[in-house]
């Protein structure tokens, strides 16, 4: 079966978390030290492949025993990479601090994104090292731009919304949303669109 993924527009991604409003009320769980910061990184990455596969009914909902022992995997397996970029970043820095913000500048720009958007599709360890999906990148480097743009764009929005309270969840349930929708279409356009992790046929959505 192909999956058409098609672009999610401006208005969209604003009007996407406020579908369901009371479930902004989930972002709560920030405020609860490592319990609750492992239950929004399992439900963060379910929310990230239903922006690859396009949906964008609304934020689903939220499973506090299986989304906290999903954030529980990703952060065990997102340790390795953590580790080697903090490591780069040090060295670069100890050498020329001025080249290594130039550095974590320009990854965090052009690289950081699509690799944490595969690793949450993928949910392996190589998936964080799986450089050959910066193909994607820079095969459609001017799409690329546009979508950080919007995505920084996006989160200023919410940012001065931060004020009223409500920017601070709606700026977590689309930190992502353009830059998984950019990677939807672009890993299905080169027939590696990658099937959903099994998890989400048990977890309520």
């Amino acid at each position: 079966m192909v999956i058409i993924i098609e672009n999610v527009s401006f208005s969209d991604a604003f009007r996407y978390p406020f579908k369901k409003p009371k479930r902004l009320l989930y972002a709560l769980f920030l405020l609860i030290p490592i319990f609750g910061w492992l239950i929004l990184f399992g439900y963060l990455a379910r929310l990230v492949n239903e922006f690859i596969e396009g949906r964008y009914e609304g934020p689903i909902k939220l499973n506090i025993m299986d989304d906290m022992s999903l954030g529980f995997t990703i952060f065990l397996k997102s340790l390795p990479f953590i580790i080697v970029y903090v490591i780069l970043i040090s060295a670069v820095s100890y050498v020329s601090e001025t080249f290594g913000i130039l550095l974590n500048l320009l990854l965090s720009f052009f690289i950081i994104p699509i690799l944490q958007v595969n690793f949450y599709r993928k949910q392996t360890i190589e998936s964080y090292f799986e450089f050959d999906i910066l193909n994607i990148v820079k095969d459609n480097l001017g799409s690329y731009v546009v979508v950080i743009l919007k995505q920084y764009a996006l989160a200023i929005i919410f940012l001065v919304l931060s004020v009223v309270l409500i920017g601070i969840p709606a700026l977590f349930f689309t930190g992502t949303i353009f830059i998984a929708n950019f990677y939807g279409k672009c890993t299905e356009a080169k027939n590696i669109f990658v099937s959903k992790p099994e998890y989400e046929d048990q977890v309520p959505v």
